[in-house]
């Protein structure tokens, strides 16, 4: 049987959208902060050798710095002001989870509720300073090892800290505002615009290379068949479920007994999202950042064992994408998108059980089981995307935007914001409904006629 809330969904009709005026608000504030972000990519840092760092970034553009460069939505390719991205950020709410998964006064201070959050919040904002603090000195040494500064010295790289870090706060600052005022995740969201603001390009370089003889007709077409296939295989698998049955028993309310009700609990094959490829690819990035910049000479040992074993398509690169993403897969999922012990404490509050289950510890001992076995699914899956695409490209030189992550972002990030989109559709729906229900409980009530006089 269909409810009528799921029937409701089915027949949503996007022409309601210009009736929807908060969500079209919400639309509107959201494309509005996006093009602020993409304008200030082409913002340049002061001081850089614009002709020097465009000779530099085709040489890199192939190698780890085109990855980087992807992920900053090709700021750090021009050295904008948001050159360091989102990544400080999505870097130091890493380490926070995972201080607030070993550290019992963070996990208490988490279950304080809002303010709790809040205090985590401000936590992660200055480790978002620090980290940026850090990359961004790196990087004006970098810099100025690279020949890539006019005029190298103590200014510079004070203004280069100064400039990158405000951008990657103002960035951070731009996503809540469009999680919290605007429609979808803005840090996603962020991360999103930026691909996709490069792809045209990288497709007309990737055709390019076909015309020139570069690339084969054969691989052209394999690689478009791979995409698709790709895409079609995100979408099958981030709408796939595992529905656990959960039964309402009897009530009586007053001296009326309603029959109790069943339902099912949606366990999603990746409850994580994008989120454990993000956190992935961020901490692959993260020491190989300041490296891309620096000459041979002023690379160190460590750097240049970092860059030859850690570079797109190397067995350690893939091998160690693989076991984030597989972490990151269960710690985010047990720690922020499902917690079994909070969803058995709600089912026991409503009453509900699942059968064959005692209510409590026990419910939330299968649900744990459960959840665990079909992370199993969910974490290969994301493992398999992200890393046969970088396999084959790393073969072929195919652009990074074709990869798998690239390909995963794009896909779940626009499938969650358009579900969200018919969420403010559907409330919109039943506010109208409500509101009509109202009106025609007036009507009736002031066509009655009172009792007639004799």
């Amino acid at each position: 049987m269909v409810s009528a809330a799921e029937q409701m969904a089915a027949n949503t009709s996007w022409s309601a959208l210009g009736k929807a005026t908060d969500l079209r608000n919400r639309i509107l504030f959201t494309l509005a902060l996006l093009i602020v972000y993409r304008l200030g990519t082409f913002i340049p840092v002061p001081g850089i050798d614009g002709a020097a760092l465009q000779q530099f970034m085709e040489q890199a553009g192939q190698g780890i710095g085109g990855m980087v460069s992807m992920f900053t939505g090709g700021a750090l390719g021009r050295m904008g002001i948001f050159a360091l991205g989102i990544m400080p950020y999505i870097s130091a709410s890493i380490i926070v989870q995972l201080l607030t998964a070993m550290v019992p006064a963070l996990e208490q201070l988490k279950k304080e509720g809002e303010q709790g959050r809040k205090k985590i919040n401000q936590y992660t904002r200055f480790g978002t300073v620090a980290l940026a603090t850090v990359q961004a000195y790196g990087l004006a040494v970098s810099l100025e090892a690279g020949d890539l500064a006019t005029e190298p010295g103590l200014y510079f790289r004070l203004a280069t800290m100064i400039t990158l870090v405000g951008g990657t706060m103002f960035l951070m600052w731009l996503g809540e505002q469009i999680t919290a005022r605007g429609i979808g995740n803005g840090i996603s969201l962020i991360i999103f615009v930026g691909i996709i603001a490069e792809v045209p390009a990288a497709l007309a370089q990737f055709l390019a290379s076909g015309r020139s003889g570069a690339l084969s007709p054969a691989v052209i077409i394999a690689v478009i068949l791979m995409v698709i296939v790709t895409i079609t295989f995100v979408v099958f698998m981030e709408r796939a479920l595992r529905k656990i049955h959960i039964q309402y028993p009897r009530r009586q309310v007053g001296m009326k007994v309603y029959d109790g009700g069943s339902s099912h609990l949606p366990v999603k094959v990746n409850p994580a999202g994008v989120i454990p490829a993000i956190f992935a690819s961020s901490l692959l990035l993260l020491p190989v950042t300041i490296s891309t910049f620096s000459s041979g000479a002023a690379s160190g040992p460590v750097m240049s064992w970092l860059l030859a074993n850690f570079g797109p398509g190397q067995p350690l690169y893939l091998l160690f994408f693989a076991s984030m993403i597989v972490f990151f897969a269960y710690f985010y999922t047990f720690n922020v998108a499902f917690k079994p012990d909070d969803v058995a404490d709600n089912l026991k509050k409503q009453n509900g059980f699942i059968p064959g289950i005692r209510p409590g510890k026990k419910t939330s001992e299968y649900l744990e089981y459960v959840v665990n076995r079909v992370l199993v699914m969910g974490s290969a899956y994301l493992a398999l995307v992200c890393l046969l695409p970088e396999i084959l490209r790393g073969q072929f030189a195919i652009p990074f935007y074709f990869g798998g992550t690239s390909v995963l972002i794009i896909v779940s990030v626009t499938m969650d914001t358009i579900q969200q989109v018919q969420s403010h559709l559907l409330a919109h729906q039943y506010e109208g409904l409500i509101e009509k229900s109202q009106l025609r409980g007036k009507s009736k009530k002031r066509s009655r006629k009172g009792p007639s006089r004799r």
